[in-house]
């Protein structure tokens, strides 16, 4: 699936991914391939992102919102 996490200033990260572990504000969960479509606000951690090699990225947010549609994550944050 096709991940992008932007902030106010620059693109944090733009490319594709096996999983997605967001830091949503009622608890953490997790986004795979295929997943149905979801709209969250998140609050402040870590977002980790495993890509198709298998490499583990971990990125800080202070928040923000994102967005799972038709295997596009694209996520908002501050």
């Amino acid at each position: 699936m096709k991940v992008e996490i932007i902030n106010p200033d620059k693109t944090i990260y733009n490319g594709e991914a096996d999983l997605v572990q967001l830091p949503g504000k009622d608890g953490s969960f997790e986004i795979l391939n295929n997943h149905a479509p979801l709209i969250s606000v998140l609050k402040e951690g870590k977002v980790k992102v495993i890509d198709k090699d298998k490499k583990t990225m971990f990125f800080d947010i202070k928040g923000g919102v994102f967005e799972v549609l038709k295997n596009k994550i694209l996520v908002l944050a501050e």
